[in-house]
Protein backbone atom coordinates (compact mmCIF):
# COMPACT_ATOMS: atom_id res chain seq x y z
CA UNK A 1 0.00 0.00 0.00
CA UNK A 2 2.93 2.42 1.17
CA UNK A 3 4.33 2.13 -2.78
CA UNK A 4 0.67 2.45 -4.42
CA UNK A 5 0.38 5.31 -1.84
CA UNK A 6 4.14 6.78 -3.08
CA UNK A 7 3.18 6.62 -6.86
CA UNK A 8 0.16 8.28 -6.21
CA UNK A 9 2.02 11.25 -4.61
CA UNK A 10 4.56 11.10 -7.36
CA UNK A 11 2.05 11.00 -10.58
CA UNK A 12 0.16 13.69 -9.33
CA UNK A 13 2.85 16.15 -8.37
CA UNK A 14 4.27 15.40 -12.08
CA UNK A 15 0.75 16.40 -13.34
CA UNK A 16 0.39 19.41 -11.22
CA UNK A 17 4.01 20.36 -12.08
CA UNK A 18 2.63 20.43 -16.06
CA UNK A 19 -0.21 22.24 -15.22
CA UNK A 20 1.30 25.11 -13.11
CA UNK A 21 0.82 27.78 -15.57
CA UNK A 22 -2.83 26.91 -15.47
CA UNK A 23 -3.17 26.98 -11.46
CA UNK A 24 -4.73 23.87 -11.29
CA UNK A 25 -4.33 21.69 -8.84
CA UNK A 26 -4.81 17.53 -9.12
CA UNK A 27 -4.70 16.24 -5.64
CA UNK A 28 -7.66 17.57 -4.30
CA UNK A 29 -9.58 16.09 -7.27
CA UNK A 30 -7.79 13.17 -7.20
CA UNK A 31 -6.97 11.89 -3.40
CA UNK A 32 -8.76 9.36 -2.36
CA UNK A 33 -11.00 9.26 -5.36
CA UNK A 34 -9.98 5.37 -5.69
CA UNK A 35 -8.79 4.00 -2.32
CA UNK A 36 -5.92 2.41 -2.68
CA UNK A 37 -7.29 -0.90 -1.19
CA UNK A 38 -9.16 -1.23 -4.51
CA UNK A 39 -6.27 -1.28 -6.52
CA UNK A 40 -5.31 -4.74 -5.43
CA UNK A 41 -8.79 -6.61 -5.77
CA UNK A 42 -8.84 -7.16 -9.26
CA UNK A 43 -6.70 -8.64 -11.81
CA UNK A 44 -6.02 -7.31 -15.30
CA UNK A 45 -6.45 -9.19 -19.06
CA UNK A 46 -4.38 -9.39 -22.07
CA UNK A 47 -6.51 -9.92 -25.03
CA UNK A 48 -5.18 -12.57 -27.54
CA UNK A 49 -5.43 -12.69 -31.07
CA UNK A 50 -3.72 -14.21 -34.52
CA UNK A 51 -3.62 -10.54 -35.63
CA UNK A 52 -1.51 -8.50 -33.04
CA UNK A 53 1.25 -10.01 -31.37
CA UNK A 54 1.94 -10.57 -27.68
CA UNK A 55 3.87 -7.86 -26.30
CA UNK A 56 2.97 -6.29 -22.81
CA UNK A 57 5.38 -5.15 -20.64
CA UNK A 58 4.68 -2.94 -17.66
CA UNK A 59 7.00 -2.22 -14.56
CA UNK A 60 6.20 -0.32 -10.94
CA UNK A 61 2.29 0.16 -11.87
CA UNK A 62 -0.77 -1.44 -10.46
CA UNK A 63 -2.81 -2.58 -13.51
CA UNK A 64 -6.30 -3.47 -11.53
CA UNK A 65 -9.40 -4.76 -13.51
CA UNK A 66 -7.92 -3.14 -16.78
CA UNK A 67 -7.69 -4.26 -20.23
CA UNK A 68 -4.93 -4.62 -22.68
CA UNK A 69 -4.90 -5.45 -26.60
CA UNK A 70 -1.45 -4.97 -28.92
CA UNK A 71 1.82 -3.57 -28.08
CA UNK A 72 2.02 -1.74 -24.86
CA UNK A 73 4.07 -0.51 -22.58
CA UNK A 74 3.40 0.85 -18.88
CA UNK A 75 5.87 2.61 -16.35
CA UNK A 76 5.25 4.46 -12.90
CA UNK A 77 1.35 4.40 -13.70
CA UNK A 78 -1.79 3.32 -11.76
CA UNK A 79 -4.47 2.13 -13.98
CA UNK A 80 -7.72 1.48 -12.67
CA UNK A 81 -10.41 -0.32 -14.70
CA UNK A 82 -9.56 1.20 -18.06
CA UNK A 83 -9.51 -0.26 -21.58
CA UNK A 84 -6.21 0.25 -23.61
CA UNK A 85 -6.87 -1.10 -26.70
CA UNK A 86 -4.18 -1.12 -29.62
CA UNK A 87 -6.15 -2.71 -32.26
CA UNK A 88 -5.07 -0.38 -34.85
CA UNK A 89 -1.56 0.59 -34.05
CA UNK A 90 0.88 0.74 -36.93
CA UNK A 91 2.84 -1.52 -38.54
CA UNK A 92 6.81 -1.35 -39.33
CA UNK A 93 6.65 -0.65 -43.27
CA UNK A 94 3.45 0.82 -43.36
CA UNK A 95 3.43 4.67 -44.95
CA UNK A 96 1.22 7.49 -42.86
CA UNK A 97 -0.18 9.97 -45.60
CA UNK A 98 -0.46 13.36 -43.95
CA UNK A 99 -1.20 16.37 -46.09
CA UNK A 100 1.45 16.10 -49.15
CA UNK A 101 3.89 13.84 -47.01
CA UNK A 102 3.80 9.85 -47.35
CA UNK A 103 6.15 9.21 -44.28
CA UNK A 104 7.24 5.50 -43.78
CA UNK A 105 6.73 4.03 -40.42
CA UNK A 106 10.09 2.35 -39.26
CA UNK A 107 9.16 0.22 -36.42
CA UNK A 108 5.91 -1.03 -34.97
CA UNK A 109 3.75 1.22 -33.07
CA UNK A 110 3.12 1.07 -29.49
CA UNK A 111 1.21 2.55 -26.50
CA UNK A 112 3.19 4.03 -23.76
CA UNK A 113 2.06 4.78 -20.68
CA UNK A 114 4.15 6.56 -18.26
CA UNK A 115 3.58 8.22 -15.12
CA UNK A 116 0.10 8.47 -15.47
CA UNK A 117 -3.35 7.48 -13.42
CA UNK A 118 -6.25 6.60 -15.69
CA UNK A 119 -9.46 5.76 -14.32
CA UNK A 120 -12.54 3.57 -16.06
CA UNK A 121 -10.80 5.28 -19.22
CA UNK A 122 -10.80 3.91 -22.47
CA UNK A 123 -7.85 4.62 -24.75
CA UNK A 124 -7.35 3.92 -28.60
CA UNK A 125 -4.58 4.79 -30.29
CA UNK A 126 -5.09 5.33 -34.04
CA UNK A 127 -3.06 8.52 -33.76
CA UNK A 128 -3.03 11.07 -36.81
CA UNK A 129 0.04 12.79 -35.70
CA UNK A 130 2.97 12.66 -37.79
CA UNK A 131 5.58 13.87 -35.22
CA UNK A 132 5.04 10.42 -33.32
CA UNK A 133 4.03 7.87 -35.72
CA UNK A 134 6.14 4.91 -33.57
CA UNK A 135 4.97 5.75 -30.10
CA UNK A 136 1.39 7.03 -28.46
CA UNK A 137 2.24 7.90 -25.77
CA UNK A 138 0.34 9.30 -22.15
CA UNK A 139 2.38 10.72 -20.19
CA UNK A 140 2.18 12.57 -17.01
CA UNK A 141 -1.78 12.65 -17.29
CA UNK A 142 -4.81 11.90 -15.10
CA UNK A 143 -8.13 10.72 -16.41
CA UNK A 144 -10.99 10.31 -14.39
CA UNK A 145 -14.32 7.96 -14.78
CA UNK A 146 -15.44 7.34 -18.66
CA UNK A 147 -12.86 9.70 -19.92
CA UNK A 148 -11.56 8.70 -24.07
CA UNK A 149 -8.62 9.02 -25.22
CA UNK A 150 -8.90 8.43 -29.02
CA UNK A 151 -5.84 9.22 -30.82
CA UNK A 152 -4.88 11.78 -28.79
CA UNK A 153 -1.27 12.08 -26.98
CA UNK A 154 -1.04 12.97 -23.93
CA UNK A 155 1.63 14.45 -22.24
CA UNK A 156 0.27 16.56 -18.44
CA UNK A 157 -2.63 16.62 -18.71
CA UNK A 158 -6.26 16.44 -16.71
CA UNK A 159 -9.29 14.51 -18.22
CA UNK A 160 -12.47 14.87 -16.40
CA UNK A 161 -15.12 12.21 -16.05
CA UNK A 162 -16.99 11.75 -19.53
CA UNK A 163 -14.68 13.84 -21.97
CA UNK A 164 -13.27 12.88 -24.94
CA UNK A 165 -10.16 13.55 -26.65
CA UNK A 166 -10.33 12.81 -30.27
CA UNK A 167 -7.43 12.63 -33.03
CA UNK A 168 -6.11 15.54 -31.02
CA UNK A 169 -2.68 15.82 -29.61
CA UNK A 170 -3.05 17.45 -26.29
CA UNK A 171 0.01 18.67 -23.96
CA UNK A 172 -0.68 20.52 -20.59
CA UNK A 173 -4.75 20.86 -20.53
CA UNK A 174 -7.31 20.59 -18.43
CA UNK A 175 -10.66 18.94 -20.23
CA UNK A 176 -13.29 19.14 -18.52
CA UNK A 177 -16.02 17.06 -17.50
CA UNK A 178 -18.31 15.52 -20.74
CA UNK A 179 -16.61 17.80 -23.17
CA UNK A 180 -15.38 16.49 -26.30
CA UNK A 181 -12.20 17.90 -28.24
CA UNK A 182 -11.34 17.39 -31.82
CA UNK A 183 -9.29 19.78 -32.48
CA UNK A 184 -6.02 18.64 -34.12
CA UNK A 185 -3.22 19.69 -31.82
CA UNK A 186 -3.66 22.14 -28.53
CA UNK A 187 -1.35 23.55 -25.82
CA UNK A 188 -1.89 25.10 -22.04
CA UNK A 189 -5.59 24.80 -22.20
CA UNK A 190 -8.42 24.93 -19.89
CA UNK A 191 -11.51 23.25 -21.62
CA UNK A 192 -14.39 24.25 -19.51
CA UNK A 193 -17.33 21.15 -18.73
CA UNK A 194 -19.66 20.58 -21.06
CA UNK A 195 -17.77 21.76 -24.47
CA UNK A 196 -17.92 20.34 -27.69
CA UNK A 197 -14.78 22.02 -29.85
CA UNK A 198 -14.51 20.89 -33.82
CA UNK A 199 -11.78 22.19 -35.30
CA UNK A 200 -9.79 21.92 -38.63
CA UNK A 201 -7.37 24.80 -39.19
CA UNK A 202 -8.29 26.54 -41.69
CA UNK A 203 -11.59 25.25 -42.57
CA UNK A 204 -13.42 25.76 -39.95
CA UNK A 205 -13.91 26.28 -35.93
CA UNK A 206 -17.24 24.90 -34.30
CA UNK A 207 -17.13 25.42 -30.59
CA UNK A 208 -20.45 24.88 -28.18
CA UNK A 209 -20.92 24.36 -24.41
CA UNK A 210 -23.70 23.00 -22.20
CA UNK A 211 -25.50 25.29 -19.90
CA UNK A 212 -23.48 25.05 -16.52
CA UNK A 213 -26.82 24.26 -14.69
CA UNK A 214 -28.24 22.10 -16.87
CA UNK A 215 -24.91 20.08 -17.10
CA UNK A 216 -24.08 19.64 -13.23
CA UNK A 217 -27.28 17.18 -13.23
CA UNK A 218 -26.04 14.98 -15.34
CA UNK A 219 -22.45 15.25 -14.48
CA UNK A 220 -20.33 16.81 -11.60
CA UNK A 221 -16.85 16.86 -10.24
CA UNK A 222 -15.34 18.42 -7.82
CA UNK A 223 -12.92 17.97 -4.93
CA UNK A 224 -13.56 16.03 -1.93
CA UNK A 225 -16.09 13.90 -3.83
CA UNK A 226 -16.49 11.04 -6.77
CA UNK A 227 -18.29 12.45 -9.81
CA UNK A 228 -21.77 12.48 -9.16
CA UNK A 229 -25.11 12.93 -11.45
CA UNK A 230 -27.39 11.18 -13.82
CA UNK A 231 -24.93 9.66 -15.80
CA UNK A 232 -23.10 8.36 -12.67
CA UNK A 233 -26.22 7.06 -11.10
CA UNK A 234 -27.27 5.34 -14.32
CA UNK A 235 -24.06 3.53 -14.58
CA UNK A 236 -24.10 2.27 -10.74
CA UNK A 237 -27.37 1.43 -11.17
CA UNK A 238 -26.09 -1.28 -13.46
CA UNK A 239 -22.95 -2.00 -11.70
CA UNK A 240 -24.03 -5.94 -9.97
CA UNK A 241 -24.73 -7.35 -13.59
CA UNK A 242 -20.91 -6.36 -14.77
CA UNK A 243 -19.61 -8.06 -11.41
CA UNK A 244 -21.62 -11.27 -12.11
CA UNK A 245 -20.12 -12.12 -15.21
CA UNK A 246 -16.76 -11.61 -13.40
CA UNK A 247 -18.08 -14.16 -10.53
CA UNK A 248 -18.64 -17.78 -12.83
CA UNK A 249 -16.95 -19.44 -15.48
CA UNK A 250 -19.48 -20.22 -18.08
CA UNK A 251 -21.54 -17.80 -19.10
CA UNK A 252 -25.30 -18.79 -20.81
CA UNK A 253 -25.63 -15.94 -23.91
CA UNK A 254 -29.39 -15.29 -24.48
CA UNK A 255 -28.74 -14.31 -28.23
CA UNK A 256 -28.06 -15.64 -31.25
CA UNK A 257 -24.34 -14.49 -32.34
CA UNK A 258 -23.82 -15.08 -36.49
CA UNK A 259 -20.72 -16.48 -37.26
CA UNK A 260 -19.20 -12.82 -38.50
CA UNK A 261 -19.99 -11.29 -35.33
CA UNK A 262 -17.83 -10.94 -32.42
CA UNK A 263 -19.29 -11.15 -28.51
CA UNK A 264 -17.02 -10.67 -26.31
CA UNK A 265 -17.03 -12.44 -23.04
CA UNK A 266 -16.83 -9.77 -20.52
CA UNK A 267 -20.36 -7.79 -22.17
CA UNK A 268 -23.48 -7.93 -20.45
CA UNK A 269 -26.27 -9.33 -22.31
CA UNK A 270 -29.73 -9.14 -21.13
CA UNK A 271 -32.95 -10.54 -22.88
CA UNK A 272 -34.81 -9.43 -26.14
CA UNK A 273 -31.48 -8.68 -27.29
CA UNK A 274 -30.50 -9.02 -31.13
CA UNK A 275 -27.06 -9.44 -32.57
CA UNK A 276 -27.04 -8.78 -36.41
CA UNK A 277 -24.02 -9.66 -38.83
CA UNK A 278 -20.63 -8.61 -38.91
CA UNK A 279 -21.66 -6.62 -34.98
CA UNK A 280 -18.57 -5.98 -32.43
CA UNK A 281 -19.64 -5.86 -29.12
CA UNK A 282 -16.78 -5.23 -26.63
CA UNK A 283 -15.97 -5.69 -23.17
CA UNK A 284 -17.69 -3.77 -20.53
CA UNK A 285 -20.55 -3.33 -22.94
CA UNK A 286 -24.72 -3.71 -21.32
CA UNK A 287 -27.22 -4.39 -23.64
CA UNK A 288 -31.14 -4.69 -22.86
CA UNK A 289 -33.52 -5.07 -25.01
CA UNK A 290 -31.63 -3.61 -27.48
CA UNK A 291 -31.07 -4.45 -31.24
CA UNK A 292 -27.77 -4.00 -33.11
CA UNK A 293 -28.08 -3.82 -36.98
CA UNK A 294 -25.14 -5.09 -39.45
CA UNK A 295 -22.22 -3.52 -38.70
CA UNK A 296 -22.79 -1.92 -35.84
CA UNK A 297 -20.83 -1.93 -32.94
CA UNK A 298 -21.40 -1.33 -29.38
CA UNK A 299 -17.90 -0.25 -28.14
CA UNK A 300 -16.68 -0.19 -24.77
CA UNK A 301 -18.70 1.63 -21.90
CA UNK A 302 -21.60 1.57 -23.98
CA UNK A 303 -25.20 0.63 -22.54
CA UNK A 304 -27.71 0.26 -25.49
CA UNK A 305 -31.41 0.16 -23.67
CA UNK A 306 -34.58 -0.08 -25.49
CA UNK A 307 -32.90 0.80 -28.51
CA UNK A 308 -32.23 -0.17 -31.90
CA UNK A 309 -28.49 0.80 -33.13
CA UNK A 310 -28.45 0.65 -37.26
CA UNK A 311 -25.30 0.99 -39.06
CA UNK A 312 -24.50 3.85 -40.54
CA UNK A 313 -21.38 3.69 -43.72
CA UNK A 314 -18.60 5.68 -42.77
CA UNK A 315 -15.05 5.98 -44.49
CA UNK A 316 -12.12 3.62 -43.61
CA UNK A 317 -9.93 5.70 -41.42
CA UNK A 318 -6.60 3.23 -42.55
CA UNK A 319 -5.28 1.19 -44.34
CA UNK A 320 -6.05 -1.62 -41.81
CA UNK A 321 -9.70 -0.04 -39.81
CA UNK A 322 -12.64 -1.78 -40.31
CA UNK A 323 -15.47 1.13 -40.76
CA UNK A 324 -17.75 1.21 -37.53
CA UNK A 325 -19.95 2.83 -35.43
CA UNK A 326 -18.56 4.38 -32.04
CA UNK A 327 -21.00 4.41 -29.83
CA UNK A 328 -20.85 5.46 -25.32
CA UNK A 329 -24.15 5.84 -23.48
CA UNK A 330 -27.05 5.33 -25.52
CA UNK A 331 -30.25 7.21 -24.80
CA UNK A 332 -33.73 5.60 -23.87
CA UNK A 333 -36.30 4.68 -25.30
CA UNK A 334 -35.32 5.08 -29.01
CA UNK A 335 -34.31 4.11 -32.18
CA UNK A 336 -30.38 5.95 -33.26
CA UNK A 337 -27.87 5.63 -35.37
CA UNK A 338 -25.08 6.16 -33.77
CA UNK A 339 -24.99 7.48 -30.46
CA UNK A 340 -22.90 9.62 -27.73
CA UNK A 341 -23.24 9.85 -24.52
CA UNK A 342 -27.17 11.18 -23.54
CA UNK A 343 -27.49 14.75 -24.72
CA UNK A 344 -28.91 16.67 -21.77
CA UNK A 345 -32.48 17.69 -22.55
Amino acid sequence: MKELEKLFDRIVQRVNINLRELEFDVHPLMNKLVPTSQMTKFYAFYGITPHHPLNLVFRHSNLSGSYFLGRVRVTNSLLYKSDIRGDELKQSGDLFQYQEFNIPVDQDEEISIEDSFLIKTLVHNYSHDPETLETFFIKDTVSTHYANIHGSPSDGCFLGPFSTVDLTTIRDCVIGAYSYVQAGEISHLEVDPGTVWVRKPGDFNFMYRYPTDLLNSYIYFVGGSPPQGIFMDFVEDRKEAFQNIYNVVNIDVPVDVPPNASLDRFAVIKPKTSIGENVLVAQRAFLQNATLGKGANAQENCYIINATLEATILPPMGPRSSRRIWARMSSWDSTVSCVAAPTPA
